[in-house]
């Protein structure tokens, strides 16, 4: 990877582009300077297939001209804007300040759509029609792709239609998810639970919890070693959402039902990542989506 962020290459992008010009500039005047004896019907002699002769033409001035100006227009444009290479031009124009600045000025011309939904509660507003369609396409645009469209999500994407919430459904909680994003955090557990026997019988332990299809006879031998999760997860397996600890009790699994699943997640451990949305999106566009997730979930 290092091959292409070396200093080789802003250098190399600049030769090839400088060459690229005063070779073609150089072209011109060669050409220029290139006299060929003409015969007396205005061909240089040349001839293909008995019949194709070659005209011995001058190019026109209005096409050299314009040659020349182009060239001309190239090297300005180089100077003012980045085109060498790590130069980044006179005029300090890139495509991250340019797209910053459309999207400051978008959003300074929504503030006024905004504001009346500013002053109102998520409650209120999950229930404003104008509002949940506006939460919806910003709902579609920035969370659709791990959530799905219907907010029903998908392995390691969590479900946010249900009553399930890993750090809490409400407002305040929903708001503070989306604006400062999420990191899930389960260490490897299976050297604090013993050796695979005994992880496997807390796979099954925490199956029974759920009603799930599991194993009573290794249930009964897990219990007892899952006091290394009960730390996190509670001893009765509700979880703790100021922690982030998902409740085991509810039959809904992020990454996966069943006794692999879980003594995959017992052994390997699993670090979930929700990108913070501040910056991306604006306060009040961040109040608008909130209100219309809470409203996904109290209908």
């Amino acid at each position: 990877m290092s091959d292409f962020t070396s200093n080789f290459w802003p250098v190399f992008i600049t030769a090839i582009s400088l060459l690229g010009i005063f070779g073609c500039a150089l072209l011109l005047w060669r050409t220029s300077k290139i006299k060929v004896e003409s015969t007396s019907d205005g061909t240089n002699g040349h001839v293909w297939d008995e019949d194709l002769r070659e005209m011995n033409n001058p190019l026109p001035r209005w096409w050299v001209g314009m040659f020349i100006l182009t060239i001309i227009f190239a090297l300005f444009y180089l100077s003012a804007y980045p085109g060498l290479g790590s130069y980044a031009g006179k005029l300090g124009w890139s495509q991250n300040g340019q797209y910053d600045q459309e999207v400051a000025d978008a959003n300074k011309a929504l503030e006024p759509l905004y504001a009346k939904y500013t002053a109102m509660t998520t409650q209120d507003l999950a229930k404003n029609a104008d509002a949940k369609a506006i939460g919806e396409r910003l709902f579609m645009n920035n969370c659709s792709q791990c959530h799905g469209s219907d907010a029903k999500g998908s392995r390691g994407f969590p479900n946010l239609s249900d009553k399930d919430w890993i750090h809490g459904g409400s407002p305040e909680k929903i708001k503070e998810t989306i604006t400062g994003g999420r990191i899930g955090m389960m260490p490897p557990m299976a050297a604090a639970v013993g050796n695979a026997e005994d992880v496997k019988n807390v796979a099954n332990y925490v199956l029974s919890l759920s009603g799930s299809m599991h194993d009573s006879g290794r249930a009964g031998l897990g219990k007892g070693k899952f006091t290394a999760c009960a730390a996190c997860h509670g001893a009765d397996g509700k979880g703790n959402q100021a922690i982030g600890a998902p409740n085991l009790s509810d039959n809904i699994w992020l990454h996966g039902a069943g006794e692999a699943a879980i003594i995959r997640r017992i052994n390997e451990g699993k670090i979930n990542q929700m990108p913070a949305q501040v910056g991306r999106l604006t306060d009040a566009q961040i109040h608008v989506v909130a209100a219309y997730v809470y409203g996904l979930s109290n209908k």
